[in-house]
């Protein structure tokens, strides 16, 4: 009776769980072209860290690129600055700060949070926020959804950042799109909300 009763339950949990793994994350927009104006655009580099990316291979792919965004955007003029976790450990030398590059650390994944982030950019004028770095579903998730409640437009260049796992990386594509000011279609620089980008279709002029 025991047995029974014990088989009858699981087959019921079984019943319950079946439908919630069988659902799939929405598929999100391509990723598009972005044209910025330097003079009110920054790019904020999260957490590319020894902490953080030294022994994580999916950060270390993206490297080269954030190394060529940030190339482009330093010769453009733009405004660059680093964040790292509260521990401060080294950021890796590919994507190294240049001399006056703000670096601070942060107490919570969203990097407005008790920092100067959000002073420092108001005191260039800054209206655009690039981001990239680790990782999609943290702390660059988190800092877009305090950009955007601070009226900042955020790109975020989704080949410059990543995380752990597939799951993770589709869960944090879906929710930049779909969190408060939502950009659900991807359309380019919707004000106050999130364009996906990639770092070789983002411009400055």
């Amino acid at each position: 009776m025991l047995r029974s009763s014990f088989c009858g339950a699981a087959f019921a949990l079984a019943l319950v769980a079946s439908p919630v793994l069988a659902q799939q994350v929405p598929a999100v927009p391509a990723a598009v072209a972005v044209s910025l104006d330097p003079t009110t655009t920054a790019l904020l580099v999260e957490d590319i860290t020894t902490q953080t990316c030294g022994s994580q291979p999916r950060c270390q792919q993206f490297l080269p690129r954030v190394s060529s965004l940030l190339a482009s955007a330093r010769a453009a003029g733009v405004y660059v600055l680093y964040t790292t976790p509260a521990t401060q450990p080294p950021i890796l030398p590919e994507v190294a700060p240049a001399d006056g590059d703000p670096v601070f650390p942060g107490l919570g994944q969203d990097r407005f949070f008790d920092t100067a982030l959000d002073e420092l950019l108001r005191a260039r004028g800054i209206q655009n926020l690039i981001l990239v770095g680790w990782r999609e579903n943290g702390s660059v998730l988190y800092t877009a959804v305090g950009a955007n409640l601070r009226t900042y437009t955020v790109v975020v260049a989704d080949d410059g950042t990543s995380a752990a796992q597939d799951y993770d990386v589709a869960i944090g594509r879906y929710q930049l799109l779909t969190q408060l000011n939502a950009n659900a279609n991807n359309e380019p620089l919707r004000k106050g909300a999130v364009t996906l980008s990639k770092t070789d279709l983002i411009t400055f002029q």
